[in-house]
């Protein structure tokens, strides 16, 4: 079947490579230039390419340098305007053909944030940042912008400001002085960059700011480089927090699948407006601010996004129906890692906090069971984004983890993995195909393989509906059960009319990790809610309530909005919508979508006009995604 969210016709003629050139005007907030795709015919006689645009000003089409005409259909208000170039009528199976397609976004492009200097660390220069997941690439280029489709890229960029691409740099160096020596902000340079993998559209992307780079310590025996980019404000802290575990973590994640591909796995930090935790762009992962917690207790999030370079940008889903395929796989393998970079109970203790993300996420869409599925079956136009949340995740990793120990545990499950990545690197595919995958290699096992795969109710897991599992899952709650003692101290006491008299001292967190605290904290909202007084005094008691841990902060907000008829609700919702905005002293937008939105709806939750009138305020500080789905959140209708 086709990917029911894209209108090209990839199955007939697909893009091969594409060259972009490109102009970064500030200015204007447009990107204007061409692209170049050289494409293979896949069906003889096709008469046309279909390519998907969204808001793009398409200026002219081109066939090996003659002007041709072309037709932008009207806009789907999800899959965009589909844009349709004549080809020759003799084209046979096999052949290639070049299509040049000049043409620039618009204010309405979806990919691009365009921040104003105000909106930096520095607050000297404007920034601009793109993110094409699920299907915004096309907002950014006429692509084919599926999937399904693989392409590798080159590109010549010109700007006042030093450029990323997700692609390994050609010139200038990224170790020569900043912009090429010339004056940044003023002084225009061309960046060049090339990636000969090939890559799902979603992963295109560039950055262009006032950014400094800084390497990482070599890794003996690699001959991939990795490093960190952030503004100047910012380049120390950064490469702080992440210099001791990356190179680590990806020489520790090729001994348990295969090695790595891309030749650069740098990190980028940007604004705080970035709608995700991170986002594995090939060879640059973008990053949330929020990650700079000054004690390294965020950065297995790093850990998340290299898996990706395996999990997704190696083996990718065909569409977004089996994007647990992406997700799930990344989680499992992310949490193995902590297995083999600290000890099996950081693994169970993982999957002990996802499991808290993954019951919310199940309850957020009580109204839209589709949602709950592993694979969700979209329909023609239908937005991927309503489904965004933690099952794809959560459910999907655990999903793998009930196949490891129905299949006898990580020493019969690991030789499976890399045949997997060994079969699928470089394609995309199906939930179909991985599982017929699944059950052709462990037939070479004998009948016991095949009976205990047999025993799994596939059908629950793919398509079950519901707040629970298929199975129950059990984990090692070696790391949990101090947080959960403590949790269950604090449920006691809810009688106690005065909770400073109990005995509750700070030191009762002496010892506890961010995952601990964490754990804490969600165990907590596993109760019913705690009395305004307890909930005062434990914000105050531990100083969770102005934590600059955004992790801690955001688990607080979820006890402390529990009840939303209470006065510690009502008090609390107010610094929780200042919280997300940076109305908090801070100045400091939280647009990581896992704090922005779970806020505003249980602040939304308390009192209804304050989350709106918040929101409304500050809406254009929030990335056009994240802007999106809290207008939807909070049922206001999108300007």
């Amino acid at each position: 079947m086709p990917d029911p969210t894209s209108q090209s016709n990839y199955l007939q003629i697909s893009t091969e490579h594409v060259y972009f050139d490109w102009n970064v005007d500030f200015q204007q907030k447009v990107i204007s230039g061409f692209a170049v795709h050289n494409l293979i015919v896949k069906q003889d006689g096709v008469r046309e390419v279909v390519f998907d645009t969204a808001d793009l000003a398409v200026e002219s089409a081109e066939i090996h340098g003659q002007i041709v005409a072309y037709e932008l259909k009207p806009k789907d208000a999800v899959m965009g305007s589909a844009l349709h170039i004549p080809l020759p009528s003799d084209l046979k199976s096999g052949s290639s053909i070049s299509v040049k397609v000049t043409y620039k976004t618009t204010k309405d492009c979806t990919a691009l944030q365009w921040l104003e200097k105000e909106q930096t660390q520095g607050k000297t220069f404007p920034y601009l940042f793109s993110q094409c997941q699920p299907i915004y690439a096309r907002a950014l280029a006429p692509l084919q912008d599926t999937s399904s489709v693989k392409i590798k890229y080159s590109a010549k960029v010109k700007s006042v400001l030093p450029v990323l691409l997700s692609a390994i740099r050609k010139s200038p160096p990224s170790e020569g002085p900043a912009h090429d020596g010339k004056t940044i902000g003023k002084d225009v340079v061309t960046y060049s960059y090339e990636q000969p993998v090939p890559i799902p559209s979603y992963l295109l992307a560039i950055a262009c700011g006032n950014v400094r780079y800084r390497p990482f310590p070599k890794i003996d025996g690699k001959d991939w480089t990795c490093g960190v980019w952030a503004e100047p404000e910012l380049i120390d802290a950064a490469y702080w927090e992440f210099s001791e575990d990356t190179g680590r973590f990806l020489a520790a994640e090729e001994e348990v699948v295969t090695p790595y591909r891309f030749g650069v796995y740098d990190l980028l930090v940007l604004p705080p407006s970035f709608p995700y935790g991170g986002m594995e762009n090939a060879c640059l992962t973008f990053l949330t601010p929020t990650l700079l917690a000054g004690d390294r207790t965020l950065v297995d999030v790093v850990v998340h996004e290299l898996t990706h370079s395996w999990f997704g940008n190696g083996v990718t889903h065909a569409e977004a129906s089996h994007f647990w395929l992406n997700e799930g796989w990344t989680t499992y393998i992310e949490r193995l890692l902590q297995q083999v970079l600290h000890s099996p109970a950081h693994r169970g203790f993982s999957f002990v906090i996802g499991s808290k993300a993954l019951t919310d996420s199940l309850k957020e869409y009580s109204d839209r069971p589709k949602y709950q599925r592993l694979i969700i079956g979209f329909e023609r136009g239908e937005d991927p984004d309503e489904a965004y949340s933690s099952v794809p995740y959560e459910k999907g990793a655990n999903f793998l983890l009930h196949l490891e120990r129905t299949l006898g545990g990580l020493d019969v499950f690991l030789p499976y993995v890399k045949d997997y990545v060994n079969t699928f690197i470089g394609k995309s595919i199906t939930t179909e195909q991985w599982k017929s995958h699944l059950y052709s290699y462990f037939e070479k096992y004998g009948h016991d393989k095949v009976k205990a795969l047999d025993s799994i109710d596939w059908n629950a897991w793919f398509y079950g509906e519901g707040l629970e599992l298929p199975v129950k899952m059990e984990y090692d709650l070696t790391l949990a059960e101090q947080a959960y003692t403590l949790a269950e101290r604090w449920n006691n006491s809810r009688d106690t009319s005065d909770p400073s008299q109990l005995g509750f001292k700070a030191s009762d967190l002496k010892g506890f990790d961010t995952n601990q605290i964490i754990a804490f904290l969600e165990r907590l909202q596993s109760y019913s809610a705690l009395p305004s007084t307890h909930v005062s005094h434990l914000g105050k008691l531990y100083q969770l309530s102005d934590s600059s841990n955004a992790e801690i902060r955001l688990r607080f907000y979820g006890v402390a909005l529990a009840d939303p008829s209470s006065p510690a609700a009502k008090s609390f919702a107010i610094d929780a919508a200042n919280w997300v905005v940076g109305d908090d002293g801070t100045g400091v937008v939280k647009g990581r979508m896992k704090f922005c939105r779970p806020v505003f709806r249980a602040v939304h939750r308390v009192d209804q006009k304050l989350s709106v009138a918040v929101f409304s305020k500050s809406k254009d500080a929030f990335h056009p995604i994240a802007r999106k789905l809290i207008e939807k959140d909070l049922g206001i209708n999108a300007s």
